[in-house]
C-alpha cells in the first residue's frame, strides 16, 4: 500500500455555503468510483438541498477521500414536533473502510444539535442503498425502525412523513421501499455485495429482507432516535454504576470499567460494529 494510501484522515463538517466548487467536483469524483447512474448535475442538486457535509480529508495533502451530507428538518408527526438529522449521500474510500473518523464526527454532531434543542425529540433518518448503512443503525442504536424483532407504528409514520417531504411520490408504502425506478444512481455492484456466510447474521438478512432489489437502486428507509434521552438511557446508566461501585485500587477500576462497558449493551454495539467495519 502507498503512504498517500496510509496516510490519517480527519472529518469536518461544513455548511453548504462554506464548501467550495473545487471540493464538490472532488466529492463527486469520489462519488463516481463507488455508484453508477451518477451526473454531476444530479450530484448538485442533491447537495442543494442540503444543509452541509462532513468532508474526509487525507492529513498528508489534504485530498477528499470520502464526505456524508447532512439536512435537519423540522416536522409534526402523530401530533408531536421532532427533530431529524438526514443522511445524504455518504462514501469513503475502500482504504479507509473501518476507519471511525467520520462516525465519530457525526456522532458529536447530533449530540451537539440535540443540546441545542434538548426538548425537542431528534431522529436520525436515513436511506439504506447497502447493508453497511444499514448495520450502523442497528448496531449503534437501541431504538429504531425497521426492527427485525418488533414494529414502531410511531417511527413508521416518521418514516412515511420524511420520505413524503424529501422525496415524494418515490415511497412504496406496501414494501415501504423508496424506489426511484430504473435508471436511478446505485451502488457498483463490487462495491458492498452480500455473501452467503453474510445472509446468516440476522440484521443484514433482514435488511436483504426488507430491501430486495437493493441492487438496482431501490433504498430502505430508516429512523432511528438519536436524542439527548437515548443518550442518558443507553450511557448514563453505564456511568452511574462506575461511580456507585468504587475499587480499592487503581487497577481494579480500570478493570470494572472495561468489564463493564464490554458487558453493556452500547459497548456490545460498538463491539460488533467494529467488527463488521473492521
Amino acid at each position: 500500500m502507498s503512504a498517500l494510501h496510509k496516510s490519517k484522515i480527519y472529518t469536518r463538517y461544513h455548511p453548504l455555503k462554506h464548501i467550495a466548487v473545487q471540493d464538490v467536483r472532488e466529492m463527486f469524483k469520489v462519488f463516481c468510483r463507488y455508484y453508477e447512474n451518477t451526473s454531476l448535475e444530479q450530484f448538485i442538486s442533491d447537495l442543494n438541498r442540503k444543509s452541509g457535509a462532513f468532508i474526509i480529508r487525507r492529513k498528508i495533502d489534504d485530498a477528499i477521500v470520502g464526505f456524508s451530507t447532512m439536512g435537519i428538518y423540522h416536522m409534526e408527526v402523530d401530533g408531536k414536533k421532532i427533530r431529524g438529522i438526514f443522511s445524504g449521500d455518504t462514501i469513503l474510500e475502500k482504504e479507509y473502510w473501518g476507519n471511525r473518523a467520520m462516525n465519530a464526527a457525526f456522532v458529536k454532531r447530533l449530540v451537539w444539535e440535540a443540546i441545542k434543542d434538548p426538548f425537542t425529540p431528534q431522529y436520525w433518518f436515513l436511506i439504506s442503498k447497502g447493508y453497511k448503512t444499514f448495520l450502523l443503525l442497528t448496531r449503534n442504536f437501541p431504538d429504531y425502525y425497521p426492527h427485525p424483532e418488533h414494529d414502531n407504528p410511531h417511527m413508521k409514520h416518521i418514516v412515511e412523513a420524511y420520505c413524503d417531504k424529501l422525496f415524494p411520490g418515490k415511497l412504496d408504502r406496501d414494501a415501504m421501499v423508496l424506489d426511484f425506478g430504473e435508471g436511478s444512481n446505485c451502488l457498483k455492484s463490487d462495491v458492498t455485495p452480500i455473501s452467503a456466510a453474510q445472509r446468516t447474521e440476522t440484521d443484514i438478512a433482514f435488511f436483504e429482507q426488507r430491501n430486495p432489489q437493493w441492487e438496482r437502486g431501490t433504498e430502505l428507509p430508516c429512523v432511528g432516535r438519536a436524542d439527548l434521552v437515548t443518550f442518558f438511557q443507553v450511557i448514563a446508566p453505564q456511568v452511574l454504576k462506575l461511580l456507585f461501585k468504587p475499587s480499592r485500587s487503581g487497577a481494579g477500576w480500570r478493570r470494572r470499567l472495561a468489564n463493564q462497558w464490554s458487558d453493556s449493551s452500547f459497548g456490545k454495539a460498538v463491539a460488533r460494529h467494529r467488527a463488521t467495519m473492521g
